[in-house]
């Protein structure tokens, strides 16, 4: 094989991408524009728009579909009304619908819009096309709130794990919901002397299964897409707001038993966080001696691949602004940072075990309308029993906007135990990565692309060590078509950041053509194929993996989809390999490789409706054996208290004898109770064969005011073979946030 061709086509994908960087498009809709009032009193927060400013404001209305349709208006009209004073943006937002029988999902904060009756709303304080903030209320007068990053291009721009201080009231009525909404200009980031926010909004109404937003897009982009927000025009520049500074203590009072070995604590626990503002665009984030008892536990995953999976973060202090430490790489073969390593170690026997944080500092934000910055610097703990260092962890990342909505970015990340320990070898005393990346997005959102080139240092080792990738994709309301090439350096290392495999070129393509019939229950259907390969570079870069898949989708106007699937591998095994994970299976053998092919079948139904649910289905080879798999989630609703949800999958593997033959189950039952807007109790049990593993999670949540929680959280874990205890723990913790 010549490998030159392959480095080739990334020269190649590197000079298209920034070639595309220098061309200009102009928006395929127009751009809307409404002035916001300003008033001089306050506002009464009752869900009622009678007042004088309310009836003479000026209204966002006149919604266009995205879904099932993108060329007509909403059948149901939607207004939203905006004002401010010198403290408080107000909206007031009306949604008429001819049935009163509004789907709301439950009554606990931060519900997902799509099984909620609801109307959201985004602004783009900088005006730079780059992030934004979510604020929505649902039907039942439910809040949440959201950070759009990476200018809301795909699902992982949008984090509804963002929390803040605002209010909103709600009523009723048979023809319509409407929503008051109080949002303090000190819970936003803005440029003092602000005149125009870029402005979205959009409502999901289950009742006529018709998704609109203000300004108008297409159907296949997400409503959160910066570039198609309209923009909306204050009546006088909005002042320096008076960003106060937070301060977050807890305290926490823990019981817990390991059986395995035996060990028993009781501890009483505390710390703070604080968030401390720098001018109108900067936060200074502290935490001391953390404690995350109160998160809600990780999905159990069956793993069939070779490969590690990563997580979702959810820990509070990571997640504002975290796009600028994050979004460096590529989600799929290496991000730099991935902040989940932090807090989480190895001890001598290789399992992953929880390493406490001592204290850590973020400094992040906005300089100005171009340039944003970033500084995080952890410390860990040392646990000298587990063999497990104290490290510095830090990293620096500037980006910079470029050529209208693109971005340059550049960082450092160092990670470097505190002094030298026995047990450390000489290559583990440090690990430093530095890089670039260029992200682009074209003005008329049919662009995107990225490139980058990232290099690691270690002790005694700095040649090579590169990471580089490239990607390019065109989306059209018919064609979304994309290419990328990566490659990955043996040697190199990113010990905070998540990079499953190394000494790897990567290249593919994946091309969809999208059909609208005229007429008919279904909205569109799409044809999909993708093809990508795998070298290995220290077998000489010989192919040790190609996929390709055809796919074909059907979307329906009820809002449920269909997808049907061919998909065919090839993998050449470069060392053993055990699917099946159970303690006496058999791994298949090093340097053989398998050719398999497999057949799916999905369905995803309205999640509009009290009960709903999706479901797949596959069946072929794997390896040298067969696979059959059922996997799905069922959910039902008790409007608006009760949430029952069911997910399950399910894999049968039969190998040839010697290899293992086994039945995999992970079931995941989940009980949401809410039993008012502040009071929340959610219990989880999870099984799984494959990971020896069954877990009870209870957690109850009472808000007793803004933003501050009483948690009750119950942890009990067994395993499955012998059906024994594992750990057990009990914690009341209470945070409470202060505003100085």
């Amino acid at each position: 094989m010549e490998i030159k061709k392959y480095f080739l086509r990334f020269f190649i994908s590197i000079w298209f991408t920034l070639l595309f960087a220098f061309l200009g498009f102009s928006q395929k809709f127009e751009t809307r524009s409404i002035l916001v009032k300003k008033i001089n009193g306050k506002v009464k927060l009752d869900g009622i728009l009678d007042e004088d400013f309310w009836i003479n404001a000026n209204a966002a209305d006149d919604f266009w579909q995205y879904f099932p349709t993108d060329s007509i208006k909403s059948f149901n009209k939607t207004e939203v009304k905006i004002l401010y004073n010198d403290t408080h943006l107000f909206i007031g937002g009306t949604a008429y619908s001819n049935n009163p029988d509004f789907v709301v999902n439950s009554l606990k904060r931060d519900y997902s819009s799509r099984n909620n009756d609801n109307i959201s709303l985004i602004f783009e304080t900088f005006n730079d096309g780059q992030n934004g903030f979510l604020f929505g209320v649902n039907a039942y007068g439910v809040q949440r709130e959201a950070l759009v990053t990476d200018r809301g291009t795909g699902p992982g721009g949008f984090n509804l794990n963002w929390d803040t201080k605002w209010q909103a009231k709600h009523k009723r009525y048979d023809d319509r919901y409407v929503i008051e909404m109080a949002i303090p200009f000190s819970s936003l980031k803005y440029p003092e002397g602000s005149k125009k926010w870029g402005f979205q909004s959009y409502r999901y109404d289950l009742q006529s299964n018709e998704n609109s937003a203000w300004n108008r897009l297409l159907q296949r982009q997400y409503p959160i897409n910066i570039g198609y927000y309209g923009e909306i025009i204050f009546e006088e520049p909005l002042k320096k707001g008076k960003n106060p500074i937070y301060v977050i203590p807890y305290l926490n009072f823990l019981n817990a038993k390991g059986f395995k070995p035996l060990t028993k604590s009781n501890d009483f626990i505390v710390g703070t966080d604080m968030k401390l503002p720098i001018g109108t665009g900067l936060n200074l984030d502290i935490t001391i001696n953390p404690d995350f008892s109160n998160i809600e536990v990780d999905d159990l995953i069956t793993n069939l691949t070779r490969f590690e999976i990563s997580l979702p973060e959810k820990r509070q202090f990571f997640i504002d602004n975290g796009d600028l430490f994050q979004s460096f790489g590529n989600t799929r073969n290496a991000i730099p940072f991935f902040s989940r390593r932090i807090g989480i170690a190895k001890d001598s026997e290789g399992n992953t075990i929880q390493n406490n944080i001592i204290g850590g500092v973020r400094l992040s934000g906005k300089l100005d309308e171009n340039w944003r910055i970033g500084f995080l610097n952890i410390q860990n703990s040392e646990d000298i029993p587990n063999q497990i260092s104290s490290n510095n962890n830090s990293m620096l990342a500037i980006q910079r906007k470029v050529f209208g909505q693109s971005r340059l970015g550049a960082f450092l990340i160092n990670k470097e135990s505190i002094k030298e320990y026995e047990f450390l070898q000489l290559e583990d005393r440090y690990n430093r990565v530095i890089g670039a990346d260029y992200n682009l997005s074209s003005l008329n959102n049919k662009w995107r692309g990225r490139a980058y080139l990232h290099k690691s240092f270690q002790p005694d080792d700095s040649k090579g060590n590169f990471s580089t990738h490239t990607f390019m994709s065109y989306n059209t309301r018919n064609w979304k078509l994309l290419t990328f090439f990566t490659y990955i350096d043996e040697d190199f290392r990113s010990e905070l950041g998540f990079v499953p495999r190394t000494g790897v070129i990567r290249n593919g393509y994946n091309a969809e053509r999208n059909f609208y019939p005229k007429t008919g229950f279904i909205n569109s259907h799409t044809i999909g194929l993708f093809n990508s390969y795998s070298f290995q570079q220290n077998l000489d870069f010989k192919k040790t993996d190609e996929s390709f898949r055809i796919n074909y989708y059907l979307s329906l106007k009820n809002q449920s989809r269909i997808e049907m699937e061919y998909s065919r591998r090839f993998v050449f095994l470069s060392s053993s390999f055990d699917p099946i994970r159970f303690e006496n299976s058999i791994a298949l053998p090093e340097q053989t490789g398998y050719e398999f092919g497999s057949w799916n079948l999905s369905y995803l139904s309205n999640y509009g409706k009290k009960f709903n649910f999706n479901s797949e289905i596959s069946y072929g080879n794997f390896f040298n054996g067969l696979k059959f798999s059922v996997r799905g989630r069922l959910n039902y609703r008790i409007q608006p208290i009760t949430n029952l949800t069911l997910q399950f999958d399910y894999n049968r593997i039969n190998l040839p004898y010697p290899y293992t033959t086994a039945n995999l189950f992970l079931v995941r039952p989940k009980l949401d109770l809410t039993l008012s807007k502040k009071l929340f109790w959610a219990t989880l049990i999870q099984y799984s064969n494959q990971l020896d593993s069954f877990g009870i999670n209870s957690r109850i949540q009472w808000r007793f005011a803004p933003l501050s929680d009483l948690y009750l959280v119950y942890n009990d874990n067994y395993m499955t073979q012998d059906f024994g205890p594992v750990f057990r723990s009990i914690n009341l913790k209470l945070t409470y946030w202060l505003s100085l």
